[in-house]
């Protein structure tokens, strides 16, 4: 048995092969190659159970996630991955924040314009650095703006990632409006209930990742953009029908939107132009993807 701290899965995985492993993982998704249960949730989503299993390697993938957003860090998880040659047990949190950055590096790479430059990062928790990893690993990133609702922390997550990528200017701020009036990719990050901005902040042609709101209760993006956008990527329909908010709202609410899973979305890109939105719940072949590379 292996066994990885937080610390050690960051040494072990890069977060470009990260993309790489997790895009492949839902082209096998789409391909069919993936038992996939229904994430388990207890206690109004303060406990989750995730698993996989890889029917072609016949390996398998459980996670258990704890989480309270009062407490710091707010989610505590342990991945445990089994295969022919023994088992992985790695740090969950680190895995997961990965995973989900890597996603999101998956999803940007197919649907924001091939030369974006501009970066906008809504929200300062554990998440936020991995978008702005992932989004950096696959496009010629300039400028990033880091917003949030406290300036200090916002300043700080700035300056850290400033540290990391000494070629891309970081600045900090409060104003989302002001953040996203010219961005090129906006990635959210939050846990908010509400909308962070409305439609008409956005600009004609810009690419928004939404990967923080994970309970029906939480909502990140106008319903208006939902209905606006060129194209709507989601990592699962099952999973976003059921845990999405904001896909939940604009359905119910009678909204044109149809949403397109990923994979099968990488395996006939949408035409690009216009606004796109990718919105991701958490999948357990994103886990199994990425704790497979430290097999």
């Amino acid at each position: 048995m292996k066994s990885f701290s937080a610390e050690q899965v960051r040494r072990a995985v890069p977060m470009a092969e990260a993309v790489r492993a997790v895009r492949q993982a839902f082209l096998d998704l789409q391909a069919g190659h993936f038992v996939l249960p229904p994430r388990e949730v207890f206690g109004d989503g303060r406990v989750l159970v995730m698993s996989a299993y890889h029917s072609p390697t016949r390996t398998a993938v459980v996670k258990t996630i704890g989480i309270d957003l009062d407490r710091d860090p707010a989610v505590q998880a342990t991945v445990v991955w089994t295969g022919s040659r023994g088992q992985v047990v790695a740090d969950g949190a680190t895995l997961t924040t990965l995973r989900t950055g890597a996603v999101v590096g998956v999803a940007t790479d197919l649907l924001a314009r091939p030369g974006a430059t501009r970066l906008t990062l809504i929200g300062t928790g554990a998440q936020a650095a991995d978008q702005v990893r992932a989004v950096l690993a696959v496009r010629p990133i300039e400028d990033v703006i880091v917003v949030g609702r406290d300036l200090t922390r916002a300043s700080t997550l700035a300056a850290v990632l400033a540290h990391e990528y000494a070629e891309v200017r970081f600045t900090a701020g409060t104003s989302i409006d002001q953040a996203i009036c010219n961005a090129d990719v906006v990635c959210c990050a939050t846990s908010s209930a509400t909308p962070l901005f409305e439609l008409s902040a956005l600009p004609e042609r810009v690419h928004v990742n939404a990967i923080g709101a994970f309970r029906p209760s939480m909502c990140e993006l106008p319903l208006e953009l939902l209905a606006d956008a060129s194209v709507v990527v989601v990592d699962q329909l099952e999973a976003v029908l059921a845990e999405s908010g904001e896909i939940i709202d604009a359905l119910a609410a009678g909204l044109p939107v149809e949403p397109i899973e990923l994979g099968a979305a990488l395996n006939s890109p949408p035409a690009p132009g216009g606004r796109t939105v990718f919105k991701s719940v958490g999948l357990a072949a994103q886990d199994w993807a990425v704790a497979s590379l430290l097999a």
